[in-house]
């Protein structure tokens, strides 16, 4: 599944402790050892269990023996001192410790759907294969060519209108045009929904695409009530993610329109989860658009139907709104 069992011990001297794993470092395929290679180098010292991935580095690697004695003596003769076996470099050894496995990191999971019907949560749905792989290709190129904005922890563009992060609003005084036609036979597409009502009346006009790096997610909120109108599509490119939905018991959610931030930690929430593929459109209205927070979990994996999956090397999601007639209004009648 790509994540080693073992890794090297952070801020703990294991230099007294014994253990039949070693973390070895300057050893590996990204400078030219195979774990075959580096296996059959330290059998000599004992029966060799595996080499394992120490992280993606792809220079750092975990030997695991069959018992303590053996990684001793292989950290004893090794550990400072060039191997001429291994192109001669100068290994760094130390024991290693067990780490969680990939299923126990998922420490905070919750079961995660495939279908929006299963989460019984009204106006919630999720359109697989909303666009072909050609297509989705294409969008990544067309956003690839125009400047990104760099926040904390990942890339944005914005069309139509510009959302201020720090208010949580958009920007009436800054209309940027119309949205780019690449986005076009997106549009046509939704408005061919057959689940949507008035599909074809639907008129957006403000999009927002972030680019999330492996790890990154986001935080539980609901998109600002005062904003944007009831409608909000998210297209899924390039990696998967699974988006968990919170539906918090203190308070009404009609009136839950300042309280767009809640700490993670507590009981006081309902949490549902589902899966969102690559090319699928997913949909918020009605009470999944204003009661659930919704939420991506800042994980590199994420455990879905008893399998773990990786994260890509990028997700970007293409988000589509209909900012409120008032702020068109306030667009034209202010200074």
């Amino acid at each position: 599944m790509g994540l080693p069992r073992f890794g090297r011990p952070k801020g703990v001297d294991m230099q007294g402790k014994l253990s039949p794993n070693l973390f070895v470092a300057n050893c590996g395929p990204a400078v030219g050892l195979s774990h075959d290679t580096i296996a059959s180098v330290f059998a000599a010292f004992g029966e060799v269990n595996g080499v394992f991935a120490a992280d993606e580095s792809g220079a750092r690697v975990i030997v695991s023996y069959c018992d303590e004695s053996s990684a001793r003596a292989a950290l004893e003769a090794l550990d400072g001192h060039p191997c001429p076996e291994l192109g001669g470099r100068t290994l760094h050894i130390r024991y290693s410790v067990l780490q969680p496995t990939a299923l126990d990191q998922i420490n905070d999971s919750v079961p995660v759907s495939l279908v929006a019907s299963d989460l019984n949560i009204p106006g919630l749905y999720l359109v697989h294969d909303f666009v072909s792989t050609k297509e989705e290709e294409e969008l990544l190129a067309s956003i690839d060519e125009r400047p990104w904005k760099s926040l904390a922890k990942r890339r944005v563009q914005h069309y139509g209108y510009e959302f201020c992060y720090e208010t949580r609003n958009v920007n009436t005084r800054q209309h940027l045009g119309e949205l780019p036609s690449f986005v076009s036979p997106i549009l046509e597409k939704i408005s061919l929904l057959p689940d949507l009502d008035n599909a074809a009346s639907i008129v957006l006009d403000q999009l927002t695409v972030n680019e999330y790096p492996p790890g990154v997610g986001l935080s539980p909120h609901i998109d600002t009530h005062s904003a944007f109108e009831g409608f909000i599509f998210s297209l899924s490119l390039a990696g998967p993610c699974i988006m968990e939905f919170r539906r918090y018991t203190d308070g009404d959610w009609l009136n839950n329109n300042t309280k767009t931030q809640t700490p993670e930690n507590g009981s006081n929430f309902l949490r549902r989860a589902i899966y969102l593929p690559p090319r699928s459109m997913l949909l918020l209205s009605g009470e999944a658009r204003y009661a659930w927070h919704h939420y991506i979990p800042h994980h590199k994996i994420d455990l879905v139907k008893d399998s773990v999956i990786r994260r890509g090397s990028r997700r970007v999601s293409f988000t589509f709104r209909k900012v409120c007639e008032i702020f068109i209004f306030l667009l034209f009648t202010t200074g």
